[in-house]
């Protein structure tokens, strides 16, 4: 190329270029918006629904109502568990001008603790300022008015109520219907695993012990909801669906109130249990756990002293002694063994045995001395029930043996759980050389067998199962399961429950059963019958059986003293009891922790029961009237 000539630009390459780029670019952008427009189409064609469902998540809420708990009445329709209403102040905090001193002002007003405007105000900081916040709880009604004369000076602030739980006969049927609290942890656990923590979603309180823990489903209802409209902060717009909660149903229990206020005040200042039930379908008519106490005080929420000064009460309040006591039953089974015996022919009606002093295994040294020291002399098994012999249930025991025992024991509901409709309860023990080698590792003798033939040894039981017991008796072997509930109130009226049975218990003879009932009729009026004092002059006639159990073993020659003896190792009295005798319409079982013998102290006790529910008109004085507490 000659110096200083310029090179010519090749236009025809560089538009060729241009045309080339132009040509990509366009496709390119064709691509993209075909990729859009594909996009847009997936978005709103075929994610239609599902987009427009979450927008209405977004837009809708679906705010869950509580139901109304049902009400429990006895079986006269007396209320033992109502809803009362409790008084809230509630504060919008957006619509007061000035919060802190509106705050305080009302803490002067209605005499509130000055340290509700921390805890409110520390509220208030973790929700959104559109939402009402609880200043206080549980307003009196003299505050409820005082706020009412000056809710003008106070915008924003508003007093809620609310249903709560409430037992206006306090201590006197705890155990029995038991109480409502808080949800906790371990409750919202339970309803996941069972499916129904939906269900209570709006729901604070929960049943926790007794038929308001046992028939919590039916109680509970079922939750409502509203479905509302809310804008993009949260804030309630409008309501535009309302399905309204179904209430608990209304159930109606077996007890009778007036029965069992003069049950409890028969039981005051000791420790124990009673129960009164009908033999013939398990209705449970009175069910005394003593002491008890005021279940008012969970339902609130109990302060962490009171909770404490019950749980280290030595008398134990907390525990339902009637279901979940464990007693040695004593003596008050020689009427069962009886029966065992006559079934297994080991005795007969007419049977002759000598009591003496003891009873010794043959070949062995060990003496089992009988509670009279001199022994009884010779008897059949009328008289041996009717003294309470012991020696002849040693020598009964030791000739069928634990296997027999543990069998037809098993069979009276010994060892079993009743079917009571309670969820505390403990099903005791009837031992057997199986439990004995798994709980001791220790091979069953036959000293074992002897104790277990007077109710004592390993033997256990509650006194709800001594009372199931005496009525499979005097039903000639019917098993009844004992019942609190009488019927629930639907829309069509009372639906009355069925009696629940089990297996019952055949014997080769039923005149087998009359010897054993004879027995106990010969306990309260026979000649020698160890409770003829305490059932002396009775209008109606009766049968029964006393029993009293060592709380701990004495040493072969050692000597009972109960003056002497601590009174936390004193004997336990007991005492079952039927009437009448001809036709029972009701039996009874009682049992006083540590007070001595079963004759002199829980025989007493059991002619009051029976007599309340023999002689109606000791029901009727004005003292049964009902106790409130607010």
């Amino acid at each position: 190329m000659a110096k200083g000539r310029v090179k010519m630009r090749d236009h025809g390459a560089e538009s060729s270029l241009y045309w080339r780029r132009a040509v990509i670019a366009f496709m390119g952008i064709v691509i993209l918006l075909g990729v859009l427009l594909a996009n847009l189409y997936h978005l709103q064609i075929n994610e239609h629904q599902s987009y427009q469902t979450r927008s209405n998540d977004n837009r809708i809420k679906v705010l869950p109502i509580a139901p109304t708990r049902g009400l429990i009445f006895d079986r006269n329709g007396v209320l033992l568990a109502e809803n009362r209403p409790i008084y809230s102040l509630e504060i919008i905090p957006e619509q007061s001008p000035d919060l802190d001193t509106t705050v305080d002002e009302l803490i002067a007003l209605l005499d509130l603790d000055p340290e509700v405007k921390a805890r409110f105000l520390a509220d208030v900081r973790r929700q959104r300022r559109f939402n009402p916040v609880v200043l206080v709880n549980r307003l009196s009604e003299e505050q409820v008015a005082l706020f009412s004369i000056n809710q003008h000076k106070y915008p924003g602030a508003n007093i809620e109520a609310y249903l709560k739980r409430f037992y206006p006969y306090r201590d006197t049927f705890t155990h029995v219907i038991g109480y409502v609290a808080r949800i906790n942890d371990k409750d919202v656990v339970r309803l996941q695993e069972d499916n129904k923590l939906a269900n209570y979603a709006a729901t604070r309180d929960i049943g926790k012990l007794g038929v308001e823990r046992y028939y919590e489903d039916l109680l509970h209802g079922q939750a409502g909801y509203q479905e509302v409209e809310v804008n993009n902060r949260g804030r309630v717009i409008r309501t535009l669906k309302y399905q309204p909660p179904i209430p608990g149903s209304d159930i109606y229990l077996n007890v009778d109130v007036a029965l069992q206020q003069k049950a409890q005040k028969l039981m005051a200042e000791r420790r124990g249990a009673a129960v009164i039930m009908s033999p013939k379908d398990g209705k449970i008519l009175a069910l005394i756990s003593s002491p008890s106490y005021d279940p008012n005080l969970f339902v609130h929420g109990i302060s962490s002293p009171q909770y404490r000064e019950l749980l280290n009460n030595p008398d134990r309040p907390l525990i339902n002694r009637a279901s979940q006591g464990i007693y040695a039953p004593a003596s008050t089974v020689k009427p069962m063994m009886s029966v065992m015996g006559l079934n297994e022919g080991a005795i007969t009606p007419s049977t002759r045995f000598f009591g003496g002093p003891y009873f010794q295994i043959p070949n062995t040294k060990r003496k089992f001395r009988d509670w009279r020291r001199w022994g009884h002399g010779w008897m059949d098994v009328y008289r041996a029930i009717e003294i309470s012999a012991d020696t002849f249930f040693y020598d009964l025991a030791y000739r069928v043996g634990i296997d027999k025992i543990n069998d037809y024991m098993s069979r009276f509901g010994f060892g079993q759980y009743s079917g009571v409709d309670l969820h505390e309860e403990t099903s005791g023990t009837m031992p057997s050389r199986d439990w004995k080698q798994a709980r001791h590792k220790q091979p069953w003798y036959q000293g074992d067998t002897i104790s277990i033939g007077i109710g004592q040894g390993y033997w256990t039981a509650t006194p709800l199962q001594l009372a199931r017991a005496v009525a499979i008796m005097v039903d000639h072997g019917e098993t009844v399961h004992p019942r609190l509930l009488h019927g629930i109130k639907g829309p069509e009226g009372m639906i009355s429950m069925p009696v629940s049975k089990g297996n019952p218990i055949q014997l080769k003879q039923d005149s087998f059963w009359d010897v054993g009932l004879s027995g106990m009729y010969r306990v309260i009026n026979g000649r020698e019958g160890t409770a003829r004092r305490a059932f002396a002059d009775t209008p109606y006639k009766a049968g029964g059986k006393s029993g009293t159990a060592q709380v701990f073993g004495l040493a072969e020659n050692q000597q009972y003293d109960h003056a002497s003896t601590k009174e936390h190792l004193r004997d336990n009295a007991l005492f079952v009891a039927y009437a009448p005798f001809e036709n029972p319409e009701v039996v009874v079982s009682v049992v006083l922790e540590n007070a001595g013998g079963g004759s002199s102290h829980a025989a007493p006790v059991a002619r009051a029961l029976l007599d309340l529910y023999m002689i109606p008109e000791l029901l009727q004085d004005p003292e049964g009237e009902e106790q409130t507490h607010e």
